[in-house]
């Protein structure tokens, strides 16, 4: 177990994956329930979460540009508050896209995409809950685990939403508004295992 003075930074960890969870579960509340005419208040609503979270980054920025000695080494601390902080930017950028394009329905994959990305941030949550016994942990291989067929699952339904896509809509506007969609959905999956491979980065590093 980490000394207390150290678990600082484990505990800023989570809080920014929390930030990252509540901003998911945001984005499936408006593909779920989706009414173009919210987008603007989810939008705003989506930036407020992604705002407390750039907020609470800086803190521990600055706490430690003051540290001497820290529990691992800082730019692995740097390179995993850095790739926290990409998932929940990752997730308000899928619902600036949706704005911008004027999204007026919801596919049906994406409301799928969405779901994995929900998984996605709930196993980095696990896995960062038990990150501060990294050196111990008999489970945290297992939720990264869980991230890497999780994202691999997102590149699964993001190719057959894109082949859906060209094969059935022949509105030129809507293909081109979901092609994007798509992809800032399928960015979403990839920032979640950015998480994870810095998490086990650090493991490997410490072995």
């Amino acid at each position: 177990m980490a000394r207390k003075k150290d678990s600082y930074y484990f505990d800023t960890f989570v809080e920014l994956v929390n930030y990252s969870c509540q901003a998911a579960n945001l984005l499936n509340q408006i593909m779920n329930n989706f009414k173009a005419e919210e987008l603007p208040e989810k939008m705003k609503e989506m930036h407020d979460i992604e705002h407390s979270g750039d907020q609470a980054r800086h803190v521990m920025i600055r706490k430690l540009a003051k540290e001497f000695i820290t529990p691992i080494e800082r730019e692995d601390i740097m390179a995993l508050a850095d790739a926290i902080d990409n998932v929940t930017d990752a997730i308000e950028d899928v619902v600036m896209r949706m704005y911008m394009y004027n999204i007026t329905s919801i596919r049906p994959q994406a409301v799928k995409m969405t779901e994995i990305i929900v998984k996605c941030c709930n196993s980095l949550k696990t896995a960062l809950g038990e990150f501060i016994n990294f050196r111990k942990s008999q489970n945290l291989h297992q939720f990264i685990i869980e991230v890497n067929q999780l994202e691999e699952e997102g590149d699964r339904l993001f190719t057959e939403a894109t082949r859906d896509l060209y094969c059935n809509c022949n509105d030129f506007r809507e293909v081109a508004a979901w092609d994007t969609t798509f992809h800032y959905l399928e960015k979403c999956c990839d920032a979640c295992e950015d998480v994870a491979d810095a998490i086990e980065n650090v493991i490997m590093k410490n072995s």
